[in-house]
C-alpha cells in the first residue's frame, strides 16, 4: 500500500449511536452503542483521498471488549501509519478493530478508484440495480411488544424474519409463535430465532422439541458458547437446524476453526466480521464451512452504516448464490441499519420491502437513467441523442443530436479547461437536458471517473473528497456555500463550471474563496452545451464570455448575439441574448430580448433591473402583465417574509421610477425550472392570474 499512498495518516474518533428503540437481547437491554471511526487520509497521485471504517465491539460478547480498547486502536492505527500496511498480525485478537481497519483500506482504495470512499464493490447491488434479500429482526420485549413489531415487520413486506427468544417467560415465548403461526403459514413467512446462549444444555432439546412444532427455519445459539460437545448433541439430535454465532468468537487460527466445525458440525455458521476476524477471518470462516457443506449467511453486528455499508458490498462480492435456498438467495441479516437516531449519514442505504439496497430510491432512479444513457450512448445502431431543453420560457422543446457533434463539442470542453484522465468528475445534474448528458459523455470520452449525487441543491452532501471537475447549477453552488462542510468541498475543487441562469454579483463574490478555477458557462440546448466561458474568480476575473476553439459571434439588427460553432458545421444561431462584443471577439449579456417589457413607451431589461435589486437575496422575479395605459405593466414576485412596503421603499430608493414595478405579488417560492433557470412563463401565468382578480 505505501507505493500506492503517500503521506498516510490514520486517526480515530469516537461516536455514541443512540437506537431508536431499546434493543433486547438475553444478555440484557441496549439504548446505547458506543463504535470508534478510523479514518485514513492520504494522497494519491497528487491530490487528497480518504477512507473510513468502523470499529464496533459489542459489550460484554465481543473478544476484544476489553479495557484498554482505546490504547490498542491507538496503537495500531500507528502501526500503519508507520509501515503503510494493515497490522494484521497485531489485530488478529481484535477482530473489530480489524474489520474497522479492512474497511478503511477498502474505503481510500476505492476513493483513489472512483472518487466515492463508499462504493466498496462493483456489483449489481454497488450500482443499485438489486438490492440484498435481508430478515426483518424483532427484539426482545413482552408478547405484546413482540408480537406488534412482528406484524410491522410483515406488513412492510418481510417473509423471513428472526426472533430473539430467551428474555422473557418461555411459555409466553411459545404463545407468541403459536399465535403467528395461526395466522401466518411456512410458506407465507420463515421464522428464525436467536437465542443468544439462553438454554442450558440440560433443558435445550427440549425446548427445541417445542419450537419445532411451529416449523421453525433454524435457531441461532441455542446454549452459551464454548461448549463443544454438548453443542456437538445438540446439532446431531435437534428437530430445529442449529447456527453457530456467538461460537465463532475467540477462534482465530486455521486450525482452531477446522477443529470447531469438525467437532460440533452445526447445519449452519453466521458470520459477523466484527465479531469473527474481520473481513479475512469471516472468509476463511467461509472457505471451511463450504467444504464441509455448512451453509452461512452474514449479519451485521450493531453498526452504523460504516459498518454495515462494508458487509453490504462484502456480502455482494461473496457470491450470494453460494446460499442458494430453493432457488433463491437465502436472506442475510443486514437489517440493522435503521436502528440509530444518530447514523452516519453520508451512506445512503435503504430497505425497501425484504431488501437492502444501496442508495435511496431517487439515488438508484438517477443511476438507472445513467445506465440508460450510457448503452444508448454506446449503441453503435444510433448517431443521434434527444435533447430536451430546459423550457425557462416556455414548453419544453425536444430536439436531436448528433453523437459526433456531442463527442466533439465534449472533447474541445475538455481541453479548454485542462481535464485530464482519470480526473473525478462529479454527475449532479438533471440527465433528460443537455448539460447532464454531456458530463457524461466527457467523462466517457476523457476516460474520466464519474461520481454521482442524484440532483439537489445539495450535491456536495455525501462527498467526503472534492471531486476535480463538477458542472453545477448556479443555485446548487449558492446552497452549497451555504453549509461549511460543503462549502469546503466546492472550495477545493479544481475547476468547476456554473449554468442554469445568470450568475448574480453575491454569488460570484462568495466564489471568490475558491482555490480551483470557477467558470460561468454560456451555451444552450442547441449548441450541445457551453460555446463560451467567463472566469469567475481569481486574478482573471472577468465580465466578458471567450468564445471556445471554432466558435464566431456577431450581433444581429436586434443586438442579439449570433453563434457560428465548428461543431455544428457553422450554421448561424440566433439568439436572444441581447450582448455587446469588444474588439477582442469577447462578448457579455445585457439580457434577453424576450425579458424585455415595454412599459410606456420605455424598454426595460428585467435581468438588468433584477441584478440591481439583488433578486436573489430577496427572492425577486420580475414579470409583467398586459396593462391598458402603459402597454405592459412591471409585476415584481417576491417569496421573501419581508413587507410588501419595505420593497416599493427599496426599489424607489435603488431605481429610476420608470423601472419600479407598479404591482407586488408575495408568492410561496418562485418558479424556477429543473435546471434552477427562473421559468418566465410560468412566472408571467401567475402574475396574469392573480392579478386579474384586484
Amino acid at each position: 500500500m505505501s507505493h500506492d499512498f503517500e503521506q498516510l495518516t490514520i486517526t480515530y474518533s469516537e461516536k455514541s449511536l443512540h437506537f431508536l428503540q431499546p434493543a433486547g437481547t438475553s444478555r440484557g437491554v441496549y439504548h446505547e452503542r458506543k463504535v470508534w471511526y478510523v479514518e485514513a487520509r492520504a494522497y494519491y497521485c497528487g491530490r487528497p483521498v480518504y477512507g473510513i471504517g468502523e470499529c464496533a465491539p459489542l459489550p460484554q460478547l465481543s473478544c476484544d471488549d476489553v479495557p484498554n480498547y482505546v490504547e490498542i486502536l491507538a496503537e495500531a492505527c500507528q502501526l500503519w501509519e508507520k509501515s503503510g500496511q494493515l497490522p494484521r498480525e497485531f489485530l488478529q485478537v481484535y477482530p473489530s478493530i480489524l474489520m474497522g481497519f479492512e474497511t478503511a483500506e477498502l474505503s481510500l482504495r476505492s476513493c483513489a478508484q472512483n472518487g466515492n470512499p463508499f462504493q466498496l464493490s462493483s456489483t449489481p447491488f454497488a450500482h443499485g440495480e438489486n438490492g440484498i434479500p435481508i430478515n426483518g429482526l424483532v427484539w426482545m420485549g413482552n408478547a405484546e411488544e413482540m408480537l406488534e413489531r412482528m406484524e410491522t415487520k410483515l406488513s412492510a413486506g418481510y417473509r423471513c424474519v428472526k426472533i430473539k427468544i430467551g428474555a422473557i417467560d418461555f411459555a409466553a415465548e411459545l404463545n407468541l409463535l403459536q399465535i403467528l403461526r395461526q395466522k401466518y403459514s411456512k410458506a407465507e413467512v420463515e421464522l428464525r430465532l436467536d437465542a443468544n446462549g439462553a438454554f442450558g444444555p440440560d433443558e435445550a432439546i427440549e425446548k427445541l422439541k417445542q419450537l419445532a412444532a411451529f416449523d421453525i427455519h433454524s435457531i441461532e445459539q441455542p446454549i452459551r458458547a464454548g461448549q463443544w460437545e454438548a453443542m456437538a448433541a445438540l446439532c446431531r439430535k435437534s428437530p430445529i437446524l442449529i447456527a453457530l454465532d456467538e461460537e465463532l468468537i475467540g477462534i482465530h487460527t486455521r486450525e482452531e476453526k477446522e477443529r470447531l466445525l469438525d467437532t460440533i458440525r452445526p447445519h449452519y455458521i453466521i458470520l459477523k466480521p466484527s465479531l469473527h476476524g474481520g473481513f479475512s477471518g469471516a472468509e476463511e470462516w467461509e472457505e471451511l464451512a463450504d467444504a464441509r457443506g455448512i451453509a452461512h449467511w452474514a449479519t451485521s453486528a450493531l453498526e452504523s452504516n460504516v459498518g454495515l455499508n462494508a458487509i453490504a458490498h462484502w456480502t455482494a462480492r461473496r457470491q450470494l448464490d453460494q446460499t442458494k435456498q430453493d432457488g433463491e438467495l437465502m436472506p442475510q441479516g443486514l437489517g440493522t441499519g435503521q436502528l440509530f437516531a444518530d447514523n452516519y449519514t453520508a451512506i445512503s442505504l435503504e430497505i425497501k420491502g425484504d431488501e437492502l439496497w444501496n442508495g435511496t430510491e431517487k439515488e438508484r432512479s438517477f443511476k438507472q437513467e445513467l445506465r440508460t444513457f450510457t448503452e444508448e450512448w454506446n449503441d453503435s445502431t444510433k448517431d443521434v441523442v434527444e435533447l430536451q431543453t430546459s423550457g425557462s420560457t416556455g414548453k419544453p422543446k425536444v430536439m436531436q443530436a448528433t453523437k459526433s457533434a456531442m463527442r466533439a463539442s465534449a472533447q474541445r470542453s475538455l481541453e479548454t479547461l485542462h481535464i485530464t484522465p482519470g480526473s473525478t468528475t462529479l454527475l449532479c445534474l438533471p440527465l433528460q437536458y443537455v448539460a447532464g448528458k454531456m458530463m457524461v459523455v466527457r467523462a466517457l470520452i476523457g476516460d474520466l471517473r464519474l461520481i454521482t449525487a442524484a440532483p439537489s441543491l445539495h450535491p456536495y452532501e455525501h462527498l467526503s473528497v472534492a471531486p476535480q471537475f463538477v458542472a453545477l447549477t448556479s443555485l446548487q453552488a449558492a446552497a452549497s456555500l451555504e453549509v461549511a462542510k460543503e462549502k469546503a468541498l466546492l472550495e477545493a475543487t479544481d475547476c468547476i463550471i456554473l449554468g442554469g441562469g445568470n450568475v448574480s454579483h453575491t454569488l460570484e463574490d462568495n466564489l471568490q474563496s475558491c482555490r480551483g478555477r470557477v467558470y460561468s458557462t454560456y451555451g444552450m440546448t442547441e449548441t450541445f452545451s457551453h460555446i463560451a466561458l467567463r472566469l469567475l474568480n481569481g486574478d482573471g476575473r472577468t465580465d466578458w464570455y471567450s468564445p471556445l476553439r471554432g466558435v464566431k459571434v456577431s450581433l444581429n439588427i436586434n443586438g442579439c448575439l449570433v453563434v457560428s460553432d465548428s461543431v455544428t458545421n457553422n450554421s448561424l444561431l440566433d439568439t436572444n441574448d441581447i450582448a455587446e462584443i469588444n474588439d477582442l471577439g469577447q462578448f457579455r449579456i445585457l439580457g434577453r430580448r424576450d425579458n424585455v417589457v415595454c412599459s410606456g413607451g420605455i424598454k426595460l431589461h428585467l435581468e438588468k433591473i433584477e441584478a440591481t435589486l439583488q433578486a436573489e437575496k430577496y427572492g425577486i422575479l420580475l414579470t409583467s402583465i398586459p396593462d391598458a395605459a402603459l402597454g405592459e405593466a412591471l409585476v415584481c414576485l417576491y417569496s421573501s417574509d419581508v413587507e410588501e412596503v419595505f420593497l416599493r421603499e427599496y426599489c424607489a430608493k435603488s431605481l429610476a421610477k420608470y423601472e419600479q414595478p407598479r404591482y407586488y405579488l408575495r408568492v410561496k417560492a418562485i418558479p424556477l425550472t429543473e435546471t434552477g433557470k427562473p421559468a418566465r412563463a410560468s412566472a408571467k401565468e401567475i402574475a396574469r392570474k392573480n392579478l386579474s382578480l384586484r
